[in-house]
């Protein structure tokens, strides 16, 4: 598949079993989007469920990132490849830079030539990045070129709505990944976002998925019950109105919610 569903699923912190029945209810819904990362270490189980699901592999928008463990140059490639047997596929649809260096250890030049290396080994159709700045987003374009970067994916939900980093992505036209858009489940208790599903009769996870579509932000929820799942993959159905997305857009609070130690220095 070459083209990225708008709505996909995640898989962070899902481990073992839970990993392969999340990845083939999301299948079975509907979702033919699939993201995992080399450090969730779930890449095996997210494989044997895509294996399990007997769709079609060209049918899945697959995405991994790695590990920056990994970015060194006599590493790199081989940690691909081992991601790619764990997967079970000779490809992956998207490969993203899971968090950028904040360290000199590896040049940011070193670790994006091989991602481009792995690009043009075929290994996958698509490169990008995860966490990065708009000064980090700058340089790796600089370096790869214009139209390289695939995707930027980091944290947007209504609580966060990382408009710096939107406005910079879109004017190079890379498009918005957003991780966690429920914020842990925070924005599904805001009242403004509780009274715009009552509205519509639908779910709170519902309207914040349709918000993030409709700002034309991918986007992958992660679950482990079927219920959630299937409701998930309804929200594309749900459209709002003007009024609801500019109610939503008001609730910027800068509530970050992944800053790890090794974080760049946000926008």
């Amino acid at each position: 598949m070459n083209t990225m569903p708008m709505l996909g699923a995640g898989t962070f912190r899902l481990k073992q079993q839970d990993a392969i029945d999340s990845v083939l209810m999301s299948l079975n819904a509907g979702f033919r989007h699939i993201d995992t990362a080399q450090v969730y270490d779930n890449e095996a189980e997210v494989g044997e469920a895509i294996v399990q699901s007997g769709i079609a592999r060209e049918e899945i928008f697959l995405t991994t990132k790695v590990w920056t463990e990994n970015f060194a140059s006599d590493k790199f490639m081989a940690s691909v490849k081992q991601s790619l047997q764990k997967l079970k596929t000779d490809y992956v649809d998207l490969l993203l830079i899971h968090w950028p260096l904040k360290t000199d250890d590896v040049s940011m030049e070193t670790y994006l030539s091989e991602l481009k290396a792995v690009k043009e080994a075929g290994l996958t159709k698509h490169i990008g990045v995860s966490n990065f700045t708009n000064a980090q987003l700058a340089q790796a374009i600089a370096i790869l070129g214009e139209g390289e970067v695939f995707t930027n994916q980091v944290e947007i939900h209504p609580y966060l709505q990382n408009r710096k980093v939107v406005e910079f992505c879109q004017q190079h036209k890379v498009q918005l990944t957003g991780y966690m858009p429920f914020a842990y489940g925070d924005v599904l208790k805001d009242e403004v976002i509780q009274t715009i599903a009552q509205q519509h009769n639908v779910s709170a996870a519902q309207v914040v998925l349709a918000w993030m579509r409709q700002n034309d932000y991918v986007t992958i929820p992660s679950s482990t019950k079927q219920a959630n799942i299937e409701s998930n993959f309804a929200s594309l159905t749900l459209t709002l109105s003007a009024d609801d997305m500019a109610k939503i857009a008001t609730l910027e609070k800068g509530h970050r919610l992944a800053s790890p130690s090794f974080a760049p220095d946000w926008d």
